[in-house]
């Protein structure tokens, strides 16, 4: 993502967002047997790592997990954190905002832990993921398992009938996301997995993922989760298809740019097909009008980043010639939500906990239409907890303006 795509479609977009759901977010107390979740709004890093730990409580861990606004200095605080969580692994990345227990927030820093008598969690550094190759991913897969393995039969009580979960933590702005999910999903066979890009509070100049006390950029982190709770990975967009087509006949996916649409000027042939030929592309022009593109029977958002000076358009995934793409049109994205959640009640009943990682144009999108306080309520009546991200991942997919994540049931 660039600062170009999305300055004008911020608006007024000022990183402060009241927090009016699920009560004063400073003093949350959590249920009990609940997954511990916490927000601190510390001035310092260590105050904030300090005030993460109180709340969070006395565990014990497997693990912690963090989303972390960029405002911290990053040294500092992956310092603080090892310090108040000593040998508990703790890892995470820096944002474009947070979701805290009280739902949307912002120069925060969140915390999710991980029980001990509930979880085994193996992390993973990808480093230089710019370099990636395919053929790494077994070697990180198979590396995961047996360490996972390894943990399950060490445990002093067994985990009953447990199951795994993947979490991928990458480098917003690596432009590896394809690679690095589509091989690591592959490699873990049948291992759901989630996640998101790293963010930098729409500055667009370094992302930073959190493993073994460093903050790291070109990078990624995966976190391979067992548990014996119910849980689910899903993903969800409010977007559907329309029946205007278009065949990319011209690209370069390396740098995500798509020249030419049925060999016609990319961008030219986008403007008439969303019915706006001659008038100038925006980001809110994009942002309404994204493209889908149908793989195994979905279809997935690929949303554009600008128009160019030669009339191409730079997406924020890598496109293909020969691709079909399909204008997309939006709807209710809170009623969109809504129906997610009653999905998974049905399938895990209520949620003790949802990991969460919402596309930044979404949350942009829901102030630009008044709607960020209502959403905000609802991801805390629902105890998301996450943060918002420069790109989504969803098995071996990389996709935009989407919601993707775990849910995780009660014991």
């Amino acid at each position: 993502m660039s600062e170009t795509a999305v300055g004008q479609f911020s608006g007024q977009y000022s990183g402060q967002v009241t927090e009016q759901a699920a009560g004063h977010i400073g003093g949350l107390t959590q249920d009990r047997d609940a997954l511990p979740r916490a927000v601190s709004r510390a001035d310092s890093a260590y105050e904030a790592a300090r005030d993460l730990r109180r709340q969070l409580g006395d565990g014990p861990f497997d693990a912690v997990l963090v989303f972390c606004a960029p405002r911290f200095e990053r040294a500092l605080l992956a310092e603080a954190l090892a310090a108040e969580f000593g040998p508990v692994p703790v890892f995470g990345c820096t944002t474009a905002g947070e979701i805290g227990p009280g739902g949307y927030t912002t120069n925060t820093l969140v915390g999710v832990g991980f029980p001990a008598a509930d979880f085994t969690v193996v992390t993973a550094l990808i480093d230089h993921v710019d370099g990636f190759e395919i053929t790494d991913s077994t070697a990180i897969a198979r590396d995961l398992m047996d360490r996972r393995d390894r943990a399950l039969a060490e445990r002093p009580v067994p985990l009953a009938s447990a199951d795994s979960f993947a979490m991928l933590l990458i480098d917003g702005l690596s432009m590896s996301e394809e690679t690095v999910v589509s091989a690591l999903h592959n490699a873990m066979i049948d291992v759901p997995l989630f996640g998101a890009s790293a963010g930098d509070d729409l500055q667009f100049e370094q992302t930073f993922v959190l493993h073994d006390g460093e903050f790291h950029a070109n990078a990624a982190v995966v976190a391979l989760v067992t548990t014996a709770r119910p849980f689910t990975v899903f993903r969800t967009q409010h977007f559907v298809s329309s029946d205007r087509k278009m065949v990319v006949t011209g690209a370069d996916p390396q740098r995500r740019i798509v020249n030419e649409i049925n060999a016609e000027p990319a961008g030219r042939e986008y403007a008439r097909l969303v019915g706006l030929d001659g008038e100038p592309l925006t980001p809110l022009i994009f942002a309404a009008h994204p493209v889908v593109v149908r793989v195994g029977g979905q279809y997935h958002v690929r949303s554009i980043q600008k128009v160019n000076e030669d009339e191409s358009l730079t997406f924020f995934c890598a496109i293909d010639e020969g691709i079909v793409l399909t204008v997309a049109e939006g709807v209710d994205p809170v009623a969109n939500f809504d129906g997610l959640m009653e999905s998974i009640r049905d399938e895990i009943g209520a949620p003790d906990l949802i990991l969460g990682c919402d596309c930044i144009l979404r949350r942009l999108e829901l102030e630009q239409r008044s709607l960020l306080d209502i959403m905000s309520s609802r991801l805390a009546l629902h105890r998301v907890v996450g943060f918002c991200a420069y790109g989504e991942q969803v098995n071996g997919m990389h996709v935009n303006q989407t919601f993707t994540g775990v849910a995780i049931g009660r014991r």
